[in-house]
C-alpha cells in the first residue's frame, strides 16, 4: 500500500521539476508564460475559425474563385502589414521608454497620433493603388479586378487594427490586441459568407472579398472604441508631444525587417500564381493554413516578449535580458517542434477537410515543415535586435533571405510547383536562421539556440 501511494508524490514532484526548469523561475517567466498562453489560445481559436472559414470558402466557391481569393486577400495581408511604418512593432519600444523616462506628453501624442498618421497614410496609398488597378485592368483576369478594388478598400482599416494591436500589446492587453483582429474579424466573416450562401448569393471572389472587407472594418472600429476607453482609465489626461520624426526612425529600420518578412511569407503563394493554376494556388494555400499552428507559436512568444526586451535594456539589466531571451527561445521551440509532429501526423485528414482533392498537398506538409523548426530554433531574435537597436543588420539579413528566396521560387516553382514553392521557403528560412545567430553572437554575446551550451 506504501508503494502505491508514493507513485502519486513521485509524478507531482517530477511534474514540479520539470515546470520549475521551463519556467525559468522567475516573475517575467511566469508572467510571459500566461500571456504567451493566452496570445496562443488566441492563434490557435482563430486558426480554428480560419481553417473552418477557408474550408467552406474553398468548398462553397470552387477552385477557381477561391484561388482569385486566396491571391487577393494575400495581397491585402501583405500590404495592410507593412503600410503601418512598423509602428505596430515599434510600439512596443517606444511605449515602454516613454514610460520608463516619464516622458507621459510624448505617450499621449504618440497613443492617439501614431494612429491618425497610420490611418491618412493607408487611405492615400490605397487610392494609389486602386489607380493601378485600374491601369493594370487590361492585363488582370476579368474576376481578379473587382475583388483587387476592394482589397483596396480594405487596407486602411487593416493598417489601423495592426497599429492598435502594438498599442496594446504594449500594455500587456493581449486580449484586447489580438482578438478583434483573430477571432471577431474572422467570425464576422464566416458569418457574413454563410449568409450570403444561404440566401442563394453567388459566392465568387468578389463577394467573399466583400464579406471580408466588411469583417476588417467592423473588427477595427470596435477594437477602436474598447482602446480608447481603457487608455482613458490607465493614462492621466494632459498635453500631447508629437515626436514623428523619432517614430520614423525607430518604425522604419523596423518595417524593413518587418516588410523583408512578410514578403518571405508570401512570395512562394504570389510567385506560385505566375505560374500555375489558381487551383493548385488554393492547395499550397489549404497547406500553408494547415501549418500555421507551428507559426503561431513563434508569434506568440514575439508579441509577449518585445516590450520587455526594450524594458530591460533601458534599465540596463543585462542578466535580466540574458535569462529572459533564453526563455523565450525555450519557450519557442520545444513547443513548435510538438506541434510539427501531431500536424504531420494528422495532415491527410486535415487536407481531406478542405475538398478531397486537397490531399495531394500533403508531401509539401513535409519540406514546408522543415524551415519552420528550423526558424524556432532561434526564438523571437528578430525582435530582440528590433528592440536593442539593430534594426539594420536584422534588415539586412532578412532581405538577403528574401531575395534568396524570390530566387529559389522562380527556379523551383515552373518546374516542381508546389513542392518547389515549400523548398524555396525553407531553404530561405534555414539561411535567415544561420544569419541571426551569428548576428546575436556577434553583436551581443548571446547563444540563442534552443540547445548547446550558452556562453
Amino acid at each position: 500500500m506504501a508503494a502505491i501511494d508514493t507513485q502519486p508524490a513521485l509524478s507531482n514532484g517530477l511534474l514540479a521539476r520539470l515546470k520549475a526548469k521551463l519556467a525559468g523561475g522567475s516573475h517575467e517567466a511566469s508572467v510571459t508564460q500566461r500571456l504567451a498562453g493566452t496570445i496562443f489560445i488566441i492563434r490557435v481559436l482563430s486558426a480554428a475559425l480560419a481553417y473552418f472559414s477557408q474550408v467552406l470558402l474553398a468548398r462553397w466557391m470552387g477552385g477557381s474563385d477561391y484561388g482569385v481569393y486566396v491571391y487577393v486577400w494575400t495581397w491585402v495581408l501583405l500590404l495592410g502589414s507593412m503600410m503601418d511604418f512598423g509602428i505596430s512593432s515599434s510600439a512596443q519600444k517606444i511605449i515602454p521608454e516613454y514610460r520608463t523616462r516619464g516622458e507621459h506628453a510624448l505617450l499621449r501624442g504618440f497613443l492617439s497620433g501614431s494612429r491618425w498618421m497610420t490611418f491618412a497614410v493607408s487611405s492615400t496609398v490605397s487610392v494609389l493603388l486602386a489607380g493601378l488597378v485600374k491601369l493594370l485592368s487590361p492585363r488582370l483576369g476579368a474576376g481578379e479586378i473587382v475583388p483587387l478594388y476592394i482589397g483596396c478598400a480594405t487596407l486602411p482599416a487593416f493598417v489601423v487594427a495592426n497599429t492598435q494591436d502594438g498599442i496594446a500589446r504594449s500594455h500587456d492587453w493581449m486580449r484586447l490586441g489580438l482578438m478583434p483582429q483573430f477571432l471577431v474579424r474572422q467570425a464576422l466573416i464566416i458569418g457574413l459568407t454563410a449568409s450570403m450562401f444561404a440566401l442563394g448569393f453567388h459566392l465568387g471572389a468578389t463577394a467573399a472579398m466583400l464579406a471580408s472587407a466588411a469583417a476588417v472594418w467592423i473588427a477595427m472600429i470596435g477594437q477602436l472604441l474598447m482602446l480608447n476607453r481603457r487608455l482613458a482609465g490607465h493614462i492621466q489626461p494632459g498635453p500631447k508631444a508629437y515626436d514623428v520624426g523619432v517614430w520614423l526612425s525607430i518604425s522604419l529600420p523596423i518595417l524593413m525587417v518587418e516588410g523583408f518578412y512578410l514578403l518571405l511569407s508570401y512570395t512562394d503563394v504570389l510567385v506560385l500564381q505566375q505560374f500555375r493554376s489558381s487551383e493548385e494556388v488554393g492547395i499550397y494555400f489549404a497547406v500553408v493554413k494547415t501549418l500555421a499552428l507551428v507559426s503561431f507559436i513563434h508569434y506568440a512568444m514575439s508579441a509577449t516578449t518585445a516590450h520587455r526586451f526594450a524594458e530591460y535594456n533601458a534599465l540596463g539589466d543585462r542578466e535580466r535580458l540574458s535569462a529572459y531571451v533564453a526563455h523565450a527561445i525555450k519557450w519557442t521551440f520545444w513547443p513548435s517542434l510538438a506541434a510539427t509532429i501531431l500536424l504531420l501526423a494528422l495532415g491527410k485528414p486535415l487536407l481531406w477537410l478542405f475538398g478531397p482533392k486537397f490531399v495531394v498537398g500533403y508531401d509539401i506538409m513535409f519540406v514546408a515543415a522543415i524551415g519552420l523548426v528550423v526558424r524556432a530554433a532561434v526564438g523571437p531574435v528578430e525582435r530582440l535586435l528590433n528592440m536593442l537597436g539593430h534594426q539594420y543588420v536584422c534588415a539586412l539579413a532578412y532581405g538577403l533571405s528574401f531575395v534568396l528566396n524570390v530566387l529559389l521560387c522562380v527556379a523551383l516553382v515552373p518546374r516542381f510547383g508546389g513542392h518547389g514553392a515549400a523548398a524555396a521557403t525553407s531553404i530561405s528560412l534555414a539561411f535567415e536562421t544561420v544569419l541571426l545567430f551569428a548576428i546575436v553572437r556577434q553583436r551581443l554575446g548571446l547563444h540563442v539556440l534552443a540547445f548547446g551550451k550558452r556562453g
